[in-house]
Order: C-alpha cells, then structure tokens, then sequence
C-alpha cells in the first residue's frame, strides 16, 4: 500500500476476498474525501485507518502519514467526557450485529479538546461482519460560539426584566400597603413608572419574538402601499410632541417615489430604532432622504432607499461589520444591543439590504433599500 496525496491509502483486497474498498475514495460517494467540510477517518475491516481527510487533520492535529495504516483506536485516541476510552466501550468489530453506528456525542481528543464525532458501521449485509466504521468530526467551536450567544441572550434578557420587573413590584407593594398615605400625585406618579416599566418589558418581550423568528426563518411579513415619505414624517413629529426641537430633523424627499409594497409595521419598527439610535447617540440634525433607488431584487428595476444621518462622532471603523450582530452597543447609553440585528433581520426579510458607514457630517449612516415588491396582478 501507498500513502495518496488526499490522506488515503490505495485499494486493497480484504482477505476474505471480498470487494476491496475504492482507491482514493473509501465514502464511495465519488468525491475527493479533502473536499468534505468536516473530518472524515475511515476504518477497513481489519480497524486499519484507509482515510484520514484534510479536515480531520486540521481538527485533530494529527498528520495522515501518522495516522494512516495504524489501528483506528491508536490513530484517533478518543475518551468520553468521563475518560473512559471510547472505542473500547463500543467495540465497532466486536459489538451487537445489529447495530449501525453512533449517534453523535462530545468527544475528547488527547489533550482534552472537545470535538463532535459520530460514527458509521458499514456491513455487506444486516448482521454481517463490520466491513468499514466511518468516523465524521466536527470543530465545537460553532456550537460553543452559539452556545455563547444563547447564554448571552439568556444574561441579557434576565438583566433587562430585572429593573423594570423590581419597579413594577415595589412600587405596586407600596401602593397596596400605603394607598391612603399618598396624595393623588404621587400615586399617578408611581402608576406612570409602572405603565413605562411595562412598555419596556412588553418591547423586550416583542424583541425576542422577532430574534427568534428571525434565527429560525419564519418572520412574516404582510405586503401593503407604504408611503415612506409620510411614515417617516409620523416618527419624526412623535419626537417633535416629545420634546425634541422641531429643526434637528431634516427630511427631504425625492419624488416620484415607486410604490412601495412591505409591512408598514415592520417599516415603523426599522425606521423607529434607526431614528432613536440618531437621536439618542448621535449630535446634530438628524437627516433623513428617502430617494428611489436601484432594487436589491432581481427582475425588478427600481426601488425605495432610505438614509439615516447625524452629525456625531459616527461609528468607529473597526467596528462597523459589528454593528448588526446580537449585543453591539455603540455607547453606554443602555438600551439591549439587539436592535439593530432585529433591524437588519426584518430588512432581509423584505428581500432588501442595509449598510452602515459614514456621514458627510462625519456621524454615523445607516441607509436601507427595500424592493418595491409591487403584487403581480397590479403589474
């Protein structure tokens, strides 16, 4: 036998002559084994090692020449999370007839690197001899890194209930314990720090709906007319009746304007976080161009940008292809650090796009296109 360049071994017959396994591709799937995305180590039916893939290489640390010809529990010394040697406690050759393989389970390399490794029995017939085990591997560092990101959530949702969950609950107990010691005053004081407290969870609540759906693919979005122009023109006398000078917003328009088919929901949720993050973080006017725009979608020519612009210090360089993943916060201003990836998640969903970068002012510019999505029975 010869070492193949693919980290396999040539054919060879087995020694009770039947079928030998396939040079240069021991899966039989007729593909080169380093051009699969995860580790691949296969076993003849002697436990020799045939194939040890570029993969598996790499996750393993291990050398193919090291590792081809030699037994499969020398080459891929493997424990469980308690150390007991795996391939001893499943006995592939030895084992039940009847079984087919090994579900996937956390591994440990020597070292004690966790890797994902499940486990294929491959046999002539249904209760023959094993005639190859096929190993597949897999790097953790996927998972941990979604694991992370789920405690992440978990952490930040549990700190965001907590204060306003902590005000509900004093304020209420006060109020039931003490009624007839507060004047009228004070108790639409505390009843409206109660109400804003409950905003607050109810928005964070709504966050997590949209972040979940979003992750699993199944936002939905209800297409109607949307007048952008006018949208805009809503949130930004909200801000107007709320405090705000009426001349820190700037929107200019340029008509004709397509019409414009999304959820008008969804639209007013990206246009409010947009709007409050420029408000709350940047300096300025807040400008706003709503402006017809080439369409992201194919088959479609034209459709409806929207640009988002202050006069702050903007975001840093560094830290703009963060700016739409889970938790980035540009400022310690609070606020969860999820509403821009809701944003960009609902974006997507309308089959549009949304970048980030800098203002002429030097602020931060956040611009989104939305396809026009006309129905086809109006075209």
């Amino acid at each position: 036998m010869s070492v193949g360049t693919s980290g396999t071994r040539d054919a060879q017959a087995a020694p009770d002559g039947s079928a030998p396994l396939p040079a240069g591709d021991p899966t039989g799937l007729g593909i080169d084994p380093d051009d699969l995305p995860d580790g691949l180590v296969v076993a003849d039916e002697q436990g020799l090692v045939v194939c040890f893939n570029a993969a598996a290489r790499r996750i393993t640390a291990v050398r193919a020449e090291d590792a081809l010809g030699r037994r499969l529990d020398k080459a891929l010394p493997l424990e469980d999370l308690e150390g007991r040697r795996w391939w001893q406690l499943t006995d592939p050759y030895g084992g039940l007839a009847i079984r087919a393989g090994q579900p996937e389970r956390n591994l440990l390399l020597p070292g004690g690197r966790e890797v994902l490794v499940s486990v294929r029995y491959v046999r002539s017939e249904p209760t023959g001899p094993v005639r190859r085990v096929v190993v597949s591997l897999r790097d953790t560092e996927a998972r941990r890194r979604t694991e992370r990101s789920h405690a992440e959530l978990i952490a930040t949702v549990a700190h965001e209930l907590r204060s306003p969950l902590t005000s509900v609950k004093g304020f209420t107990a006060t109020l039931l314990a003490k009624w007839s010691r507060f004047t009228d005053d004070q108790k639409r004081l505390m009843l409206e720090t109660v109400d804003a407290d409950a905003d607050r969870v109810t928005r964070l609540i709504a966050e997590l709906l949209d972040i979940s759906r979003i992750d699993s693919g199944r936002l939905e979005v209800r297409r109607q007319p949307v007048d952008m122009g006018a949208a805009v023109g809503r949130h930004i006398q909200a801000y107007v009746a709320a405090g705000q000078p009426a001349d820190r917003f700037l929107l200019r328009l340029e008509q004709p304007l397509p019409a414009l088919w999304a959820d008008p929901d969804k639209v007013d949720q990206v246009l409010s976080n947009l709007l409050e993050n420029a408000v709350r973080h940047g300096e300025g006017t807040v400008t706003i161009d709503v402006t017809p725009a080439p369409s992201p979608r194919e088959g479609e020519e034209t459709g409806t940008s929207v640009t988002v612009s202050d006069e702050g210090a903007g975001i840093p360089e560094e830290s703009m292809n963060r700016v739409f993943t889970r938790f980035w916060r540009g400022s310690k201003r609070g606020g969860t650090g999820l509403g821009l990836y809701i944003v960009k998640g609902i974006v997507e969903a309308h089959g549009g796009v949304i970048t980030v970068g800098r203002a002429p002012g030097g602020g931060a510019e956040f611009r989104f296109t939305l396809p026009v999505s006309v129905p086809a029975y109006l075209v």
